[in-house]
């Protein structure tokens, strides 16, 4: 007697190899994921960084407590729009959450030794879905790399 086999359908063999599975978790993972480095791309743009660009008051008021003046607010707010802006570049995103995860934390150091404000947990905050982003997208760390040393 002879023995017939049968290919595989894809929907067999995919729940058959834990590799494929991983793959679908990671397929839909990256919209989500997507849509935060938007949401977050957006708001280092237009709520953190704008205010200190156009020097509004309370952004103005905030750096001459601290005494860094205008040089300090137009700095951060570039360094903040910089990060926004990258935030929303696939190949920089990995390199703009961690950036922006630094420029966090000393945020949250001048918020609890200096000007004591009511959002001194707003810096903290922000730092965990960077932290995701900066892990989701490590692999274009390597690709980044790769590219500064084909153009050097």
């Amino acid at each position: 007697m002879s023995e017939t086999t049968v290919p595989a359908t894809p929907a067999a063999s995919a729940s058959a190899d834990p590799s494929h599975s991983r793959v679908l978790r990671g397929r839909g993972a990256r919209i989500p994921l997507g849509a935060l480095q938007i949401v977050l791309g957006l708001f280092y743009v237009f709520a953190s960084a704008l205010p200190k660009l156009i020097a509004h008051p309370s952004a103005a008021e905030s750096f001459d407590k601290l005494g860094w003046g205008s040089t300090g607010m137009y700095l951060i707010g570039s360094l903040e729009l910089a990060g926004g802006v990258a935030l929303l570049i696939p190949l920089l995103s990995s390199v703009a959450a961690v950036a922006l995860s630094a420029l966090m934390v000393g945020a949250f150091i001048v918020n609890v030794t200096v000007l004591h404000g009511p959002y001194v947990a707003t810096p903290l905050i922000l730092i965990l879905p960077l932290a995701l982003i900066a892990w989701a997208r490590r692999s274009h760390n390597a690709d980044l790399v790769r590219l500064v040393r084909r153009r050097a």
